[in-house]
């Protein structure tokens, strides 16, 4: 008698488990999904070519806005000084609690990094970060709409 009351114990036991698996995995699945179309939108993203020859002195805001849903939406302020691109800031994005520069992969790069990239080669056409490629898109893209204004 113990011993079938103890099978339908354990048996109840596993049952509340695998339904408590079931459950993330569903919840696991339907984020992935629901993230589906702005990822894919982010991935077709084009960089255009800016002119760093042309641009103007000043100080720029520039952001991207998905269209598909508003997990990447980022803003950038870049300053441009004797027609060279000198400074880019993060205003909204990839930020952390305390408003730095987040990592965004798992070697401890920021998407700092990418800019310093950006400012160094005074160009757009970077490599973007190793496990970080759709949010260093959308920062990029950012860059580009700023500087479109100073072009």
């Amino acid at each position: 008698m113990k011993t079938t009351v103890r099978k339908k114990g354990k048996i109840k036991v596993w049952i509340v488990i695998l339904v408590i698996i079931g459950v993330i995995g569903i919840a696991l699945l339907g984020g992935i999904m629901g993230t589906e179309p702005g990822r894919r939108e982010i991935k077709n993203l084009t960089i255009n070519d800016i002119n760093f020859k042309n641009l103007r002195d000043g100080t720029y805001v520039g952001e991207y806005k998905g269209k598909k849903d508003s997990f990447r939406n980022t803003r950038v302020e870049v300053t441009v000084s004797s027609g060279r691109v000198t400074g880019i800031k993060v205003l909204k994005g990839a930020l952390n609690k305390e408003g730095k520069p987040a990592e965004i992969n798992s070697k401890g790069s920021t998407v700092e990094d990418l800019f310093e990239k950006v400012i160094e080669t005074q160009s757009l056409q970077v490599d973007v970060i190793s496990g970080a490629t759709l949010t260093s898109k959308t920062h990029i893209k950012a860059v580009e709409n700023a500087l479109e204004q100073a072009d």
